[in-house]
């Protein structure tokens, strides 16, 4: 059966103690080979788990597992044959032996196995694509847009007049770029909606009148962008996501909004017109943040809050599980 995943490479237990300042514990083989990641209690003998919760210690009674990452405290109850890595964070250790095992998980890649320009993407006469731009089937690129060397554009995508996609970005499968500036190593999964009008619209004595949306959507460099998301441009200034910011499944963001630097905003979030949100700020799923609100940076926001006032910097909500206000 197919794992979906591009094969790993393999990484002694000496080279993974090396990659994350982990220790061998007790007799572990340092030559022993390990090639892929598991849950503890589904781990083969080339496999590497972790456990950093005595709650699931029940697990190492099954465990088949090659290796596992483990504090220090829980290390002695380990199996025999069980080769045990020591650190103080086993969940990071882990990921960081993920990452080196398979790169190519670490973005989007050619649903049609491409390379360079596929037969069926339509690209005007007048795009500037760098080498080594790869271009899956039923691709549209229109005039004068720009992109970068590394990046992908995969099938069904389509990327509107002048946008600038920076360079080893990704932009997923049906996917619609317009209005937009993109920097390096953005992801962009598939289905997303970036640069369409925002919802701005002036009440007539018969009808509502739509206002023109003339901004732009600028997406900073390691921005990632979930499947569905939808990020309207700005109305008379820009919208911007800022650098290293993670941005979940079908979430929507409005015109105006400027999210600050190293945000997580999880999924159905909403977040309304000319929202500030400042650096290292926390928005759990389905929270919804009012016009006009301003997030203080550091400020961390539970699942199902309404935010319709102002929130200072470092503001922790408690979160009650019916949802909370300010």
């Amino acid at each position: 059966m197919p794992t979906f995943v591009s094969e790993s490479c393999e990484l002694t237990l000496a080279e993974i103690a090396a990659l994350t300042g982990s220790k061998l514990f007790s007799n572990a083989p340092p030559g022993r080979r390990i090639r892929d990641i598991a849950a503890l209690d589904a781990a083969g003998p080339e496999d590497i788990s972790y456990l950093a919760n005595g709650k699931f210690a029940g697990d190492l009674v099954i465990t088949r597992a090659g290796a596992c990452f483990m504090t220090p405290q829980l290390a002695p109850s380990a199996p025999a044959g069980l080769a045990v890595l020591l650190t103080d964070d086993p969940y990071r250790a882990f990921v960081l032996v993920a990452r080196a095992l398979f790169p190519s998980a670490l973005r989007p890649s050619s649903l049609f196995g491409a390379e360079g320009r596929a037969a069926g993407a339509h690209a005007h006469p007048s795009a500037r694509i760098e080498a080594g731009v790869t271009i899956d089937p039923l691709t549209v690129i229109g005039p004068r847009a720009e992109i970068g060397a590394g990046t992908l554009i995969a099938a069904g995508a389509a990327v509107g007049p002048d946008v600038r996609i920076g360079r080893h970005s990704a932009i997923g499968a049906g996917s619609t770029i317009q209005n937009a500036f993109l920097g390096d190593g953005v992801i962009v999964h598939a289905g997303v909606r970036i640069g369409q009008d925002g919802f701005g619209y002036l009440r007539g004595p018969k009808a509502y009148e739509k206002v023109p949306q003339t901004g732009r959507v600028i997406i900073q460099d390691d921005v990632e962008i979930g499947a569905n998301t939808v990020i309207d441009r700005g109305s008379t200034g820009d919208t911007v996501i800022g650098e290293g910011s993670k941005i979940d499944n079908l979430v929507q963001i409005a015109h105006n909004v400027r999210v600050g630097r190293g945000c997580l905003i999880g999924t159905q979030a909403g977040v309304a017109g000319s929202v500030t949100i400042e650096d290292f700020v926390t928005i759990g799923e389905q929270v919804g943040v009012a016009e006009h609100v301003k997030v203080g940076e550091g400020a961390v926001l539970p699942r199902q809050s309404k935010v319709t006032s102002d929130v200072p910097r470092d503001t922790h909500f408690p979160g009650p599980s019916n949802g909370s206000e300010a």
